[in-house]
């Protein structure tokens, strides 16, 4: 049923929760995982000096991020590889899953950025509207 499972992570404990039920689920379904953490640089910051090295730390540790998911995914014998990107989360985590067929997203809430998303973070509240395969929200 789920071939090919995007799992968006944001480096949060909710995600680190969704990363279990993601082993369960890519165990049970022999599926490929593909790890993905899109890091949003602060433009507000772009004309400030050392912005160019604000962003290669953000990337470094996105890079970590992944890295370690990825690694704890082969540990346990499942097949996975790891995606970085710099952008818009939601819309990054919405074009990555269709540029790679993904059957399922599953992703970690980080909690309302605002009023209208109380009970979703707000990129978690974008990928469940616009999203074209199911998508499993751990909180």
């Amino acid at each position: 049923m789920f071939k090919r499972i995007l799992f968006a992570h944001n480096a949060t404990p909710s995600s680190e929760r969704a990363l279990l039920y993601l082993e369960h689920l890519a165990r049970v379904e022999n599926a490929e995982v593909i790890v993905l953490h899109v890091y949003e640089p602060p433009e507000r910051y772009m004309a400030m000096g050392g912005y160019e090295q604000l962003v290669s730390q953000l990337e470094a540790l996105a890079r970590e991020v992944v890295q370690d998911a990825v690694e704890h995914l082969q540990d346990v014998d499942l097949n996975v590889r790891g995606l970085v990107h710099a952008g818009v989360p939601a819309r990054l985590i919405l074009e990555v899953a269709h540029e790679e067929d993904a059957s399922l997203i599953v992703l970690g809430t980080r909690g309302p950025s605002n009023v209208k998303d109380l009970l979703l973070g707000d990129v978690s509240t974008e990928v469940l509207r616009h999203a074209s395969c199911p998508v499993l929200v751990i909180s």
